[in-house]
């Protein structure tokens, strides 16, 4: 059973047939023709050389395949993992260099002990941190880094940066050598590119072609932006006018080799491995839920996050570099009829065949901007909650001002902060009995029954040491505006943690109560809190009951007022 838990392989493994192979072998096509092209430009972006995202893309496949445990997710180079890459390593070898190149693989390694470590300590919780404002921003932000960084390539310029303070004037100074034929070769990439987008799936649909196959075919056209630029560039020679290309790309499989084993630089580079094994975990699992819950499967966060550890230790070991899920090609892979991981291990083959046959068609590979920029989540992320929207836009703009770690780190304690803010002030309502029922709401909202002699008071928060004090201030304040009440109700549905702080001042809430000539009572007490009350002696020394439901509370205490709201009704 144990064994069984932590190699997902061997149940879906049991089950395997034809049919079944069929459907992964289309899917690992598809899924291949979109993933050379991207692992190659991936590489690039983290300033490796481009066979490093095809190595990076079959090692890594076959170890999420036995331990993941998503039937659809596609693993391999991603856009802002690679930008994370480039931010750690920039700074400290030159992009492309052996060491570099070692660091990278070292990174990987650091990655993927931490999501081991994390899947058998079971602490996959801790990504919770990381919210969806705070992923969102960064996604945006590095979309336009990565758009912003792709210009030098369509305009035929050097640029180097890790923020738009360092790209932009870099850009705008190298701006007058701008290289004309780069500049078309790339500008023609990238109308191509977006009217496959939008234009190429309603072509194929009216040739015939099913919406599918026609939508993974679509998919796949920056195989054939490529495939013409590679021609271009070939039968014109634009090589020797100027056009930067890829140049030659190692032919054959990667072999085993030990990433930089160097302890200082491992301890240097951690903090950037933490964060990219969150930030890639929290996407990758995001995506494996969405799907899985399309065929009602069920993703296990600890399986992906050993999973995804497997998955950046193969990197590490084969000349890779950090990896997780990517969006796109999961989406892909799901669409086109993936039925189990067994698709990502024949797409493994499928890149290792291209390096065995292709890379020398690689030549003149062209650059294309890659599309990550959501700004309109900023606005809704705003008009639905402000408090997340100025994590956002921390995020975004730590990130295109600042740098990648350190645009992270502000969205994530500005998270905190606002978190604690928000709980520090929570919402109390005073209640009252809906005439005709045994159900209590906010007097503000509806038409109740109110008992002149109990103060039925909701907590819609746990308590805990922020809230505390401003539970004591807004009893004091009600019990000083109603001086007929004699008992007071705390009704505690949404309570479920009072801590030790929140417990003291309960305590002193009792007291100033009782020298005023008001008990304090509980109701609706969730059974995790009765256990830590009961833990305590203030049940003992409180004077007051605690009521199973706010009905028995008021029908206890006053029940005229209970039998006058059930006659209203």
């Amino acid at each position: 059973m144990s064994l069984r838990r932590w190699l997902p392989c061997l149940d879906w493994g049991r089950r395997y047939n034809r049919a079944t192979a069929a459907q992964d072998a289309l899917a690992a096509l598809i899924v291949t023709l979109m993933l050379i092209p991207q692992s190659l430009a991936y590489a690039m972006l983290a300033g490796l050389p481009p066979v490093a995202g095809l190595y990076a893309s079959i090692l890594p496949l076959l170890a999420y395949a036995l331990f993941g445990s998503s039937r659809t997710l596609a693993v391999g180079p991603v856009a802002v993992v690679s930008l994370m890459t480039a931010a750690a390593l920039g700074p400290l070898f030159p992009a492309g260099s052996a060491e570099y190149v070692g660091a990278a693989m070292l990174l990987a390694l650091l990655s993927g002990l931490l999501l081991a470590g994390m899947a058998l300590l079971r602490l996959g919780f801790v990504a919770n941190f990381l919210s969806h404002p705070v992923i969102s921003g960064f996604i945006s932000a590095s979309g336009i880094l990565i758009a912003v960084g792709q210009l030098k390539h369509i305009l035929g310029i050097s640029a180097s940066g890790e923020n738009l303070q360092q790209l932009l004037p870099a850009l705008l100074h190298n701006l007058p050598a701008v290289h004309g034929p780069t500049l078309l070769i790339g500008a023609c990439s990238l109308l191509f590119l977006w009217w496959v987008r939008g234009q190429l799936k309603p072509l194929l649909m009216r040739l015939g072609l099913g919406a599918a196959m026609a939508g993974n075919l679509a998919k796949a056209g920056p195989v054939l932006a490529i495939i013409v630029s590679i021609g271009v560039v070939s039968v014109l020679g634009l090589e020797q006018a100027g056009v930067k290309v890829v140049g030659v790309v190692p032919q054959g499989l990667p072999g085993l080799s030990l990433p930089t084993l160097d302890y200082s630089l491992a301890l240097q580079l951690l903090p950037a491995a933490l964060l990219i094994s969150l930030v890639g975990f929290v996407e990758s699992v995001s995506v494996a839920q969405t799907l899985a819950a399309k065929r009602r499967q069920r993703i296990e966060p600890d399986n992906e996050l050993l999973g995804l550890g497997g998955a950046n230790l193969a990197a590490a070991f084969s000349g890779g570099f950090p990896v997780t899920g990517g969006f796109a090609r999961s989406v892909v892979n799901f669409d086109a009829g993936a039925q189990t991981p067994m698709a990502g291990v024949l797409t493994a083959g499928g890149i290792a065949l291209s390096v065995l046959l292709l890379t020398p068609l690689l030549h003149n590979l062209p650059q294309a901007v890659l599309s990550l920029v959501d700004l309109k989540a900023l606005g809704r992320t705003w008009r639905y909650s402000r408090q997340d929207g100025a994590a956002h836009a921390a995020t975004l703009g730590g990130v295109l001002l600042l740098g990648v770690e350190a645009g992270i780190l502000m969205g994530v304690g500005l998270s905190l902060l606002l978190f604690l803010w928000r709980t520090s002030r929570p919402h109390v309502a005073v209640v009252g009995q809906v005439p005709g029922s045994e159900h209590f709401r906010n007097i503000e909202r509806f038409a109740v029954v109110e008992s002149p002699s109990v103060l039925s008071l909701r907590v819609d928060e746990s308590l805990y040491f922020p809230n505390a004090r401003f539970l004591e201030e807004r009893i004091g304040e009600l019990i000083a505006a109603r001086p007929q009440v004699r008992h007071l109700v705390l009704m505690c549905p949404g309570v479920n943690l009072i801590d030790a702080s929140a417990l003291e001042s309960l305590e002193a809430i009792v007291e100033r109560l009782q020298a005023a000539g008001v008990q304090l009572h509980l109701s609706e007490v969730k059974g995790p809190v009765m256990d830590q009350l009961r833990r305590s002696d203030f049940l003992e020394h409180f004077g007051g009951q605690v009521f199973v439901s706010q009905y028995q509370a008021l029908h206890t205490l006053d029940p005229l007022s209970t039998r006058r709201a059930l006659a209203r009704g």
